[in-house]
């Protein structure tokens, strides 16, 4: 019962941050559809339609704009979903949360789309756009719990193993890691990179170790720790004293959906251990009854 409450937490807490952002800020559709490759001869051919006009029309900004506020309805309608579903209504309830796991995969290829099709921040993504489908399943009639770790478990190494690529170097390190850790360390540029360098060599060793009985709990440990910590630091890093309210409503909302970064493996490290401990029981018990 913990791991399911912890899930759907997760779930609450991805569709709840997407909802904030894309009712407040902003959401990278406009990578989409001001694709000139892509939509031009779209544009021209059939709306006849000047693509010069097109991408600096008030009234197709107000569309996209339009297209993220409604996104972001869907996302708070999603996430309360998720705290309403049961076994019973679940016909009714699972549809928004359905649709909205369907819409952060989406929103996962357009942040790809955004940093030039790079794999690696697609997949960064695996637990916020996998945890609604993982959470449906368990309403399933074959849901069995060593398959929801397994799951859970592949979903957390690729997340952790992805963003360890663009930590570790192997693609541009983001300005915005950097900034972090110097804004919270008060470290100097080299020390960062550095820094940032051997938190990705971790994920990676992480993303192995979570397949190896007997250390995978110490990963799961790791993984807790440095996704929570790692989900805190948009907030400590951009908080300004100064503007309090205002720093909170920039950066919150991207804790809110890392969250789950940190709890999913919690969710794994706390099932694993109950099942292992019944399974002990039962085990013991049965040798009891046997003597």
């Amino acid at each position: 019962m913990k791991q399911t409450n912890l899930l759907k937490v997760s779930v609450f807490l991805i569709f709840l941050g997407r909802a904030w952002q894309h009712l407040f800020w902003d959401a990278p559709y406009r990578t989409f559809f001001w694709d000139e490759s892509l939509l031009k001869p779209i544009v021209e051919n059939w709306f006849g339609m000047n693509w010069t006009d097109y991408v600096t029309s008030p009234r197709t900004d107000t569309i996209i704009q339009t297209l993220i506020q409604c996104n972001g309805f869907l996302y708070l309608l999603a996430a309360i979903c998720t705290l309403l579903v049961t076994k019973f209504n679940k016909k009714l309830f699972k549809i928004p949360v359905f649709v909205g796991g369907i819409s952060l995969v989406i929103l996962s290829v357009l942040l790809a789309k955004e940093k030039f099709y790079h794999i690696a921040q697609f997949f960064e993504h695996s637990i916020q756009f996998g945890l609604p489908f993982v959470y449906l399943y368990t309403f399933s009639e074959n849901y069995e719990k060593p398959k929801l770790y397994r799951i859970l478990k592949m979903l957390i190494a690729v997340t952790f193993f992805s963003h360890g690529l663009y930590a570790f170097g192997a693609y541009p390190v983001p300005g915005k890691f950097v900034d972090m850790v110097i804004n919270i360390f008060g470290c100097s540029e080299s020390f960062a990179v550095s820094f940032l360098y051997v938190a990705g060599i971790l994920d990676f060793i992480l993303a192995v170790l979570l397949f190896i009985p007997k250390v995978d709990k110490y990963a799961l440990i790791y993984a807790v720790v440095w996704g929570l910590l790692t989900a805190f630091a948009r907030l400590v890093a951009n908080f300004y004293w100064e503007f309090p309210l205002q720093s909170l409503h920039q950066n919150l909302y991207q804790v809110i959906y890392r969250l789950p970064h940190g709890l999913t493996p919690l969710i794994v490290l706390v099932g694993v251990n109950l099942f292992w401990r019944r399974k002990s029981f039962g085990y013991r018990r049965k040798l009891v009854e046997t003597r």
